[in-house]
């Protein structure tokens, strides 16, 4: 869809003269193979990978739907449940959020922003961001702990 606006073209043409060549790298789900690891192979595409670009803008309405072809891999699957396990994680902090706490839980939020790529990659940044959201789930549910030890201490 970025590729289709029409930007993309118009800074490559600001930026080189002459007649040059687009190669893409690409790894397209439905279409790439996999190596030893399960780590789809990018292959080289031409220019004319900006025709199945365009197709593929157009049937951005198709996204979520039964239609959305590519919805149904193990990696989009996976992004809805991360999408879902982010809601119920704002709303259990939101429930218990106080001043004291309330940068403990900006980290906690932000966690997300960490998780980048595709494929191989974003597996990777999905298992630092996972063990980085345990680290901070401790240590909200242990400074939730504490504080309810405290009030239990000062009404004795």
């Amino acid at each position: 869809r970025l590729y289709t606006s029409g930007e993309f073209r118009r800074r490559l043409e600001q930026q080189f003269e002459g007649d040059y060549t687009l190669r893409f790298h690409l790894a397209p789900p439905l279409l790439a193979r996999k190596d030893a690891h399960g780590h789809l192979i990018k292959r080289e595409f031409g220019a004319w990978v900006f025709s199945a670009f365009g197709i593929l803008a157009k049937l951005r309405g198709l996204r979520g739907t039964m239609f959305d072809v590519f919805g149904y891999t193990a990696e989009r699957r996976m992004e809805r449940g991360l999408i879902q396990s982010y809601v119920s994680t704002i709303d259990d902090l939101l429930q218990r959020l106080d001043a004291e706490r309330m940068d403990l839980a900006v980290q906690i939020a932000s966690v997300p922003e960490h998780i980048r790529g595709f494929g191989h990659v974003k597996e990777a940044h999905l298992a630092d961001a996972r063990a980085r959201d345990a680290t901070l789930m401790g240590q909200w549910k242990s400074d939730e702990s504490d504080a309810s030890r405290g009030s239990t201490s000062a009404a004795a």
